[in-house]
């Protein structure tokens, strides 16, 4: 069978890990192995009043960043379009009035007022009963038709069969069936205002869109005996189903915002790579290889298949994520870091603007010191603002070496002030600690005690990139200004 799935957002709200999820595992899957298979992106925007176009050009946003492509949609078309739900109105009414005229659906007239007023009925009435009491489905026909006809305000609902069992197969759940009495009563397929609600799109879609599978998380169970039995109704054949596990927090609860960063726009201003994203997120739910644990995209769809699906709940462990995007940051070339990185640093302002060209050519160059640090691309400014801007000249506290007083404090600096210009011109870390120990065993100094007050002076911090690297960055000039300010800070 040639694979066609399809991921079908709604746009009234922002990308997040669940929903990435599922597109990811559908991309996979059309691309794993031989299948020459199709991945569909189907825009199901008719939910109108959550609907924003800032949620479509986020859904376009969040999939490039990703480098997520698929073969069909409405940005690039395909032989089954439109692939906008709201533009398909048309198809949705014929396919509900044949529903009609089958005796398979019917027109309800019931308004919200009295729907609410039954559930409210049924609650005083502590009743077992929910939904909808089918009061309109005893109308006759057509006399259903004529008032519809009339112009009176309706809307059409699918007509349960009752007494009977749905089956269907579900390839990590297995075999599951559902008595018809217990599926949502009598849900309405086309709205008043014309538009369809969820589960009438969804079914004419992908069966005209020729879905194969519909792979979409486990909360969806429950609305598959629908959907099975509207397939039935309309004479068609389901896909095949498969439910994704749930992911959830370490509290054992559905991810959500309490647990930290879950829209795609937050990981992206963390400074989050795409690359540790999807990598992390392919494996959620999912195993590959004993052993590993870094895969391209391509590696990924290569070993992909349903039967590497778990059952049981993933949950979301963001320390994890942060090793592999620190995994992902250190095999990029200081090029592609620095490029990366660049926006974060020009939006923290580190430049005063736009970076001139030896200020892009420091920022690169800084990359080495920094990229066994870093976790995410957005700490690159703060570790290294100090090539930049003038660092604020610390306590005195900050100076002094453990068992040292601020006098021998005052004398390493001066050591230090005779060492930056000769260090600054050194073009590797070797030859300068041998230079730095060769000066230090003649003074008769302590290395550590020698390098920490030099360490404060030159970058503002007791902890921060290697000072040697540094001091080649600034330059000899620079760096022995940077002493001098520490020395008359220190009152010398």
């Amino acid at each position: 069978m040639k694979v066609r799935d399809r991921y079908p957002p709604s746009p009234t709200g922002l990308q997040h890990i669940g929903s990435v999820r599922t597109a990811l595992f559908n991309y996979l899957f059309a691309r794993s192995g031989n299948q020459d298979g199709k991945f569909i992106l189907r825009l199901e925007d008719t939910d109108r009043a959550r609907f924003d176009e800032s949620y479509v050009q986020n859904i376009y946003d969040t999939f490039s960043w990703l480098g997520i492509k698929w073969d069909e949609g409405p940005d690039c078309g395909g032989p089954f379009g439109p692939y906008i739900q709201s533009e398909r109105t048309d198809l949705y009414k014929k396919y509900a009035q044949a529903l009609i005229d089958s005796g398979r659906a019917y027109y309800c007239f019931c308004t919200p007022q009295r729907i609410e007023e039954v559930r409210l009925a049924r609650e005083a009435e502590h009743s077992s009963e929910t939904g909808y009491d089918r009061l309109c489905r005893g109308i006759d026909p057509q006399e259903a038709v004529k008032r519809a006809q009339n112009g009176e305000a309706c809307t059409v609902r699918l007509k349960i069969p009752l007494g009977e069992t749905t089956r269907f197969h579900d390839h990590i759940l297995g075999d599951i069936e559902w008595k018809n009495d217990d599926v949502n009563p009598d849900p309405v397929l086309l709205k008043s205002d014309g538009f369809p609600t969820y589960h009438l799109a969804n079914v004419v879609d992908d069966h005209l869109m020729e879905v194969t599978h519909v792979l979409r998380a486990q909360e969806w169970v429950s609305s598959t005996p629908l959907h099975v039995i509207m397939y039935r109704a309309f004479g068609w054949t389901p896909p095949e189903y498969c439910h994704l596990p749930m992911v959830m927090g370490q509290d054992g609860k559905k991810l959500s915002k309490r647990h930290g960063a879950t829209s795609i726009d937050e990981f992206r201003r963390q400074g989050y790579l795409p690359e540790a994203l999807l990598n992390y997120v392919a494996l959620l739910g999912a195993s590959y290889e004993e052993g590993r644990e870094l895969y391209s995209l391509a590696e990924l769809a290569q070993r992909f298949s349903l039967e590497k699906l778990n059952k049981a709940p993933a949950v979301f462990d963001y320390k994890k994520l942060e090793w592999y995007n620190g995994q992902y940051i250190r095999m990029k070339s200081d090029e592609e870091l620095a490029s990366l990185a660049l926006p974060f640093a020009i939006n923290a302002d580190l430049f005063n603007g736009e970076p001139a060209e030896e200020q892009r050519r420091i920022f690169t160059e800084a990359m080495p010191l920094i990229k066994e640090r870093l976790v995410f691309l957005s700490e690159v400014p703060a570790k290294i603002a100090y090539l930049f801007k003038e660092p604020e000249t610390p306590a005195a506290e900050e100076f002094i070496p453990k068992k040292s007083s601020l006098a021998q404090t005052r004398e390493f600096l001066r050591h230090g002030l005779e060492l930056v210009r000769a260090l600054a011109a050194i073009p590797d870390d070797e030859q300068a600690e041998i230079f730095v120990k060769a000066h230090a065993e003649k003074s008769q100094v302590k290395l550590g005690d020698l390098m920490m007050p030099l360490r404060v002076a030159v970058t503002g911090s007791r902890v921060s990139p290697p000072l040697f690297g540094s001091l080649r960055l600034l330059g000899a000039e620079r760096s022995a200004q940077r002493v001098q300010r520490a020395l008359e800070a220190l009152g010398e």
